[in-house]
Formats: structure tokens, sequence, C-alpha cells
């Protein structure tokens, strides 16, 4: 993916790199009606009204687009019609279109192009292409995977992020063993469906915003640190100049927010 860069006519441009979609091929008009919805921003409040997730507020107008985590069509070869870009993601998305006249979206990987065909399939002799959809049990070790499922017929849940892809690293009886980007072993069943390939828009992490209007267009709102607060308000604020909070990082209400675990566990028998 090609990185773009300005002139510095102004101190924004100075800092700025985007990404250039025109040399990537991305489709530059408007997405498919029927495979969009609308999107309501509701600025991290709750059914309450209440704020539950900070620093969210403001941005652009968007328009969602209906992916195709679960491979509704299944044993039908579809063409890739176009790239395109989706500002719910970082990655690219493309518009595959199928013989009965289905037309649906799905995540692209990179080096998918135009005029590409993709399939889903549940058979063995699938073949091992970009952009093709099979089951774990038919992948062979080593390749490179993406939009993979937790439980078998749920639907793409993991690695959906641009430039990411998780590896098969071992295979079991009934289980597929997996390494995420983060180096983390993930165990899943070998029923679970993945798509083939690493995901595209793999600069997307070079990109430089430039200035901080960039980032309210993108329903991101100014962060303050805990240690500028006063005591009442976090439990980093306060002290006689500056202070690095005197304490291990926590949340405004308490709650550690490095090396400690928050996920509980699941009772299985309910």
């Amino acid at each position: 993916m090609t990185l773009k860069k300005y002139k510095p006519t102004t101190p924004t441009l100075r800092e700025r790199v985007s990404i250039d979609y025109k040399k990537d091929g991305i489709w530059p008009n408007r997405p498919v009606k029927s495979c969009v919805k609308r999107k309501t921003n509701v600025g991290g409040r709750n059914n309450k009204g209440r704020i539950a997730t900070f620093h969210k507020g403001g941005g652009h107008k968007r328009l969602y687009r209906l992916i195709d985590f679960k491979r509704r069509v299944l044993d039908v070869e579809g063409y890739v019609v176009r790239l395109e870009y989706d500002p719910n993601r970082s990655s690219y998305i493309c518009l595959v279109a199928y013989p009965d006249g289905d037309i649906l979206y799905m995540l692209a990987p990179q080096g998918l192009q135009a005029g590409d065909k993709v399939i889903a399939s549940f058979e063995e002799d699938t073949t091992i292409r970009l952009g093709n959809s099979l089951p774990l049990k038919n992948v062979p070790v080593g390749t490179f995977i993406h939009n993979i499922e937790l439980k078998p017929g749920k639907g793409g849940q993991i690695v959906r992020s641009a430039g990411t892809s998780a590896k098969i690293i071992k295979k079991e009886l009934n289980t597929c063993v997996l390494r995420l980007t983060s180096g983390h072993e993930l165990t899943l069943s070998n029923l679970c469906l993945c798509t083939i390939g690493i995901l595209s828009n793999i600069n997307h992490n070079n990109v430089v915003i430039g200035k901080a209007g960039r980032s309210r267009w993108l329903n991101k709102k100014p962060t303050v640190r805990g240690v500028v607060m006063n005591p009442v308000d976090h439990p980093h604020g306060g002290g006689e100049g500056k202070t690095s909070g005197g304490r291990c990082s926590v949340t405004p209400w308490g709650i550690p927010t490095k090396g400690y675990k928050t996920n509980r566990k699941k009772n299985k028998q309910r």
C-alpha cells in the first residue's frame, strides 16, 4: 500500500502522512446501496444517555457496510468487482459478485485484485488460494489466515484489522492451534471457517494524522491525563508540583489498568 507525503506548505502538512487510495486502486465513489445501512453515532453513550466510553463524539457521518462474515454463499465461485474503502474498519473491503446475482462485501486480503475469483466451501479439494474461505481442517500447517470463527457457524470474529494474520502451527485430533499477531496461541475447533491471506492496508499504522482536527473528524475527542487532574477527579491527581501519579496506573475508579485480568471465566455448566 502506497504512502503519500505532502509539501510542508502549512504546519499540518509538514508532518502529515496518508495513504494514496488512487494508486492503490480504491473505488472513489459511493458504496452499493443494497449493501449498506444507516449508522447512528451515539457518542459513547449507553441506553440511559450516560457516557459509557470516554473520548468519543462528533465525527463525520458514516454508512455501515454489511460485511459477509458468515460466508452465506457456499460452493459458488464469485469474482471480485473492485476494492473499496470502509470508514468503519482499518482494512479495505472488496465487492464480490456471484453468478446468481448476489452482491456481497468481504474483507480484502493483501494482493487481491479486481477480477480475481474467490469461493467459500467445506469441500476438501478446495484450492488454497488468496481470498478463499474454508475450514481449518482443510488448511495446511504454516498458512497465514484471517477472519477466523471462534465457534463454527458464528461468523468471523478475530483477526479482522489491517495487516493482521494468524498462522496455523499445529493440528490435533479435532482442534487446531493458531498463533496470533500478538504471539498468543489459540486452540479452536477444526470446523471453524477462515480466509486465506494477510489482510490489506498494511501501512495503516504508518499514517500520521498531522493535526487535532483530523482526529475529531474520526469521532475521537481529546484525552485528559489523570496526573493533571485534582484528587477529587482521579486517583492520580493532586500533589505539589508535577508528579507521575505515585501509584500503579489505575482507572478513575481505582481499577488497575496494567497486568490486571478483567475477563471472567464463564460457567460452562450454565
